[in-house]
């Protein structure tokens, strides 16, 4: 298990959490402002998906 943070404009959240949770497993995001407040930090607990005989 493994945490992934990101910076992104508060319009790019949602787009950004879906992308990340199809290649990997996620928790949900925490959000919290940038210190500029114009940006948003995201923080996603992650885990790598199980490898299948049919992904390989």
């Amino acid at each position: 298990m493994f945490e992934i943070r990101v910076i992104c404009t508060p319009d790019d959240a949602d787009r950004v959490s879906r992308a990340l949770a199809a290649a990997f497993d996620t928790g949900p995001a925490r959000q919290y402002p940038t210190r500029d407040g114009k940006r948003a930090r995201l923080y996603f607990t992650a885990d790598h998906r199980p490898t299948t005989p049919e992904s390989e």
